[in-house]
């Protein structure tokens, strides 16, 4: 593999700082919706980093499935690596990369579990399969093969096969608040434009940063 001779030029019409909306959650509303019409799959894929009680990080890809004022909310077992991780380390950073329209958005800022009522309310909404893989799953354990999963998996759709599927307990919410919010956009020459809003006794700042 000559990974030193790919290359693509990026073609965009780039993003100026007098165009972008005063507020980072506004200006990503207004990206999200363009590549939600652009037909992009999995738009609301993330990468979710976090950092150990030893000082690794770890990346992963992630669903953001809620942007209101608790921030970016995401949902996990409670239990697994990124779980431990924010109990130990309560910050998050995240970064969407949205290759067709050469954009990436990162974000950066503290991060909590949201309240058991939105976890249940956001449970109760998923699909009875997606329920059941909630609970059949003991995320990042160690398991012997697929067999076990699915063998749990079957136990418990006979266990709840007449009734609603609680939420379970190690699993639900957590809120990203922003603190930094950087908005890339792909240029030619690898001059690529970049917009940083950074917020500061509640008020947002924005500036420009060299590519």
């Amino acid at each position: 593999m000559e990974l030193g001779d790919l290359r693509q030029q990026y073609q965009t019409d780039g993003l100026d700082r007098a165009e972008v909306d005063p507020d980072p959650i506004v200006q990503f509303g207004r990206w999200f919706a363009e590549v939600e019409a652009a037909g992009l799959w999995e738009p609301n894929a993330m990468v979710v980093s976090t950092v150990d009680a030893t000082g690794w990080p770890s990346a992963r890809i992630v669903l953001l499935k809620a942007l209101d004022e608790r921030g970016f909310v995401f949902f996990t077992n409670y239990s697994s690596d990124k779980g431990r991780d924010l109990d130990a380390n309560p910050r998050a950073a995240l970064t969407f990369f949205w290759t067709e329209l050469r954009r990436q958005v990162r974000v950066r800022g503290p991060a909590q579990r949201i309240t058991e009522a939105d976890s249940d309310a956001y449970f109760a909404s998923r699909p009875r399969g997606s329920q059941l893989g909630a609970w059949a799953s003991p995320q990042s354990e160690v398991v012997a093969g697929r067999e076990v999963l699915e063998q749990r998996y079957a136990e418990l759709e006979a266990e709840y096969a007449a009734s609603d599927i609680p939420r379970p307990e190690h699993w639900g919410g957590y809120a990203v608040e922003p603190i930094v919010v950087e908005f890339w956009q792909g240029r030619e020459n690898r001059l690529h434009d970049r917009i940083r809003y950074e917020r500061t006794d509640g008020a947002w700042s924005i500036a420009r940063l060299a590519p």
